[in-house]
């Protein structure tokens, strides 16, 4: 696997913004020695005036914070503050922020965008003395707005006003940890991976009797995202820093199966830091990442970029530290993976079209075409990157907001639209008439109402309701999906009114859904010829085991998360609860194994990362339940009025938003 032959690493002063551009052989450091060293979580980034020259351009570096690593020929070190702004001194108190805003009418409806990403103008920030400056506090730009032309603003932030850590240990609970709470911590921070003597990431799983450990000593994306919840919630960013700065830089390597490479703008599943061995009792760290070419079944991670996008702004929610999303490497790194979404193809639908196994169920389940799992962590994206993206004059984010908006308001309707089902919906699906050739049609997917499956029948409770896992044309998979019904809860996919019917149905099916461990990945398993043939006979996915009807642990802080925003912290604190007697005596199992949960798998990995971080995380959360604020979205009603059918030329008839939406607002 080769690099691509440039990294370009920001370089501002207070009147200059350029990149530079380094050119290297290898992405790795240089050390003499083994990684057994101290660090500290808890660094905070400050800036203090020490010049460091690249190519001629003057940085700030502070010595003694432990910097970021960046690349160059010879295999040296060149330490570069990550601030992606100039500091200068201003004869007024305090911090200011000059942001130009722009907006434009929407007059180009298609939700995708070109693949070119040519921003050039980012804010200017003004700091009083350029020295020990606090995380800033930016004001976001979170949509395009009818104003005609630009206007500048102006934003003071006070030097007493504090953000981050500071206001972390302000709302947290003061008491002291349990044994089990400190046995995890431990367990967290043993799982932690190093890179040029910098903790990057914790592995998925630390089982110290696995011999085989195949992956599970890599460092996954999707599997980090409860382990960095658990350490921003805790005070502790630097980690989560180093790993989205460095997953940021592996995006741009080439990425080749049998003489293919995807579209750019891939996020890798996983990555691992190998020591190569060099001269002079000398190695060198390498990353090595894995974009799908040794995954199972060579699937290419489509959530990876996802959850990257969720986990920088909950690093910036959490932290107060903006800046790094205004970094020009990050604000690319966020185009290419929308861009990427985005690109325009012969789906009829705003939903992403994926392959099987391209998600958490990353092994055969019958789940290609339109998964809800991915609908929902795509959604989240879309919001997530409209409040980051950086709109300036000039620049193509203007058509990038502007398409995620429009897909927004398309994915959001066709999603609650079509793939709700409760008594009253199946009940009308079960009296479908088929074969409807017509824009006005009921039936818009012809779905046979044979489909339904008969445990469905006296399974849905008459006060519940939830989101089918999948739907394509003829084709409605009507497994209870969790996480992606979760998501949808937690990112307002879903209408405040289906949200509240959601866990309503999860409360009324108790023990199947948690049983004995929360939660079932799905519901029902598999079983028989549907296991067969769907499953093509996997012997790891058996009914009731793994990803078909295993219960995850790590779904326990998504639920509360879901939970919590729905006024229902009671259902949390009994999923906790549950968890906590019996996480610890089964050595934090990655599953559970049978209809209940009551086993531990029969394939399971112990000392799973994900299941000790999302126990770790749900604690936090349900102790403090106004942090959750900050991870999840409410409804937003702008949305609704967004109708690219109304402003066609396409000559359709009828649009049902508006009856849609009568049912939305209730």
């Amino acid at each position: 696997m080769k690099l691509s032959g440039r990294f370009l690493i920001p370089c501002r002063n207070a009147s200059f913004s350029a990149f530079i551009v380094i050119k290297h052989p290898n992405h790795h450091c240089l050390s003499n020695k083994s990684s057994t060293f101290g660090f500290k979580f808890d660094q905070i980034n400050q800036i203090q005036a020490h010049p460091y020259k690249i190519s001629g351009f003057q940085r700030i570096l502070k010595d003694t914070q432990k910097p970021l690593c960046v690349f160059g020929p010879s295999c040296g070190q060149i330490r570069a503050n990550s601030r992606p702004f100039s500091v200068v001194s201003t004869k007024s108190r305090g911090l200011y922020l000059v942001a130009s805003r722009v907006a434009s009418n929407v007059s180009s409806f298609s939700t995708s965008v070109e693949t070119r990403v040519n921003d050039g103008n980012f804010e200017r920030i003004y700091v009083q003395n350029g020295l020990n400056v606090k995380p800033l506090v930016v004001e976001r730009i979170d949509k395009d707005e009818n104003i005609v032309g630009q206007e500048e603003s102006c934003v003071e932030v006070n030097d007493d006003e504090k953000v981050g850590k500071d206001n972390l240990e302000g709302v947290r609970t003061k008491r002291e940890e349990t044994e089990i709470e400190k046995e995890a911590w431990r367990l967290l921070q043993e799982a932690v991976v190093t890179y040029c003597e910098s903790p990057i990431g914790t592995v998925a799983a630390n089982d110290p009797g696995d011999k085989q450990p195949l992956n599970y000593d890599q460092v996954f994306i999707r599997d980090f995202v409860p382990s960095a919840l658990a350490f921003l919630l805790k005070g502790e960013g630097e980690i989560v820093r180093n790993f989205l700065l460095h997953t940021l830089q592996l995006q741009s390597w080439e990425k080749t199966v049998d003489c293919y490479s995807p579209g750019q703008g891939l996020m890798p599943a996983s990555f691992k830091v190998r020591n190569v061995p060099l001269e002079s009792n000398k190695f060198e760290e390498v990353l090595d990442p894995d974009f799908g070419e040794s995954a199972i079944g060579r699937v290419a991670p489509v959530d990876s970029g996802l959850w990257w996008i969720i986990l920088l702004r909950a690093y910036g929610k959490i932290t107060g530290d903006y800046a790094l999303q205004e970094r020009v490497d990050v604000q690319t790194g966020i185009k290419l993976i929308m861009n990427l979404c985005l690109a325009d193809g012969f789906d009829m639908f705003p939903s992403l079209l994926v392959t099987d196994g391209s998600c958490m169920i990353d092994r055969r389940m019958g789940i290609h075409g339109h998964p809800l799992e991915i609908q929902a962590l795509f959604y989240t994206a879309l919001r997530c990157s409209r409040e980051m993206l950086t709109v300036s004059d000039g620049s193509g984010s203007n058509n990038l907001v502007r398409a995620i908006n429009n897909r927004l308001s398309a994915l959001s309707f066709h999603i609650r639209e079509y793939y709700w089902v409760d008594m009253k919906k199946i009940n009308e699906i079960y009296r479908y008439k088929t074969e409807e050739y017509s824009t006005d049609a009921t039936n818009k997917f012809n779905i046979y109402p044979e489909q339904i499956p008969s445990w469905l029948m006296d399974w849905i409770p008459e006060e519940g309701g939830y989101l089918i896992g999948n739907l394509q044309p003829a084709h409605m998979d009507f497994r209870f999906f969790t996480l992606g019904n979760l998501w949808s809860i937690v990112s307002s996919l879903g209408t405040p009114k289906q949200n509240e019917s959601i866990l309503n149905l999860i409360e009324a099916k108790w023990d199947d859904l948690v049983g004995h461990m929360p939660l079932k990945i799905c519901y029902p398993a598999l079983e028989s010829e549907d296991w067969r043939i769907i499953t093509g006979s996997d012997p790891k996915n058996t009914p009731w085991s793994y990803h078909n009807g295993g219960s995850w642990p790590t779904l326990l802080w998504q639920f509360t998360l879901a939970c919590i925003k729905m006024g229902r912290l009671g259902l949390a604190q009994k999923a906790v609860a549950l968890a906590e007697n019996r996480l610890p005596l089964d050595h934090w199992p990655e599953y559970y194994d049978t209809r209940t949960g009551r086993f531990i798998g029969k394939q399971s990995r112990l000392f799973q990362t994900w299941t000790v971080a999302g126990f770790l995380t749900s604690k936090m959360l349900v102790e403090n339940p106004e942090m959750a604020s900050v991870l999840f979205w409410e409804e937003d009603y702008e949305l609704l009025e967004i109708c690219v059918c109304a402003l066609s030329k396409s000559g359709r008839k009828k649009c049902s938003r508006g009856a849609a939406k009568s049912q939305i607002l209730v």
